[in-house]
């Protein structure tokens, strides 16, 4: 199995920044891709960013520019830098990996214009 522990929601003016960090432990070696999906209230959850064990990212084209997704195999943590974030990045952000799925308990991230 594999534990999800994520850190760093808040509340944050439109323009501004945040680092979402999300650390693995358990069967770390299983896992293939790590990422981040969100899920705005009344709405369905969807994927943000995510990096494979090769290093390949993805980003949904919404907040391409603007945020970073980037990994850190010594802590075996995944970050996602928030920057320019927009009233319409609020949502409940949830870390997960996978070969098996996994979830982490979810940040909240709210953004106010």
């Amino acid at each position: 199995q594999v534990q999800l522990v994520e850190s760093g929601g808040g509340l944050v003016q439109a323009g501004g920044s945040l680092r979402l960090s999300c650390a693995a432990s358990g069967s770390i070696d299983s896992i293939n891709a790590m990422g981040w999906y969100r899920q705005a209230p009344g709405k369905q959850r969807e994927l943000v960013a995510s990096i494979r064990s090769g290093g390949t990212t993805y980003y949904v084209e919404s907040v391409k520019g603007r945020f970073t997704i980037s990994r850190d195999n010594t802590k075996n943590t995944v970050y996602l830098q928030m920057n320019s974030l927009k009233p319409e990045d609020t949502a409940v952000y949830y870390c997960y990996s996978y070969s098996k799925l996994y979830w982490g308990q979810g940040t909240q991230v709210t953004v106010s214009s």
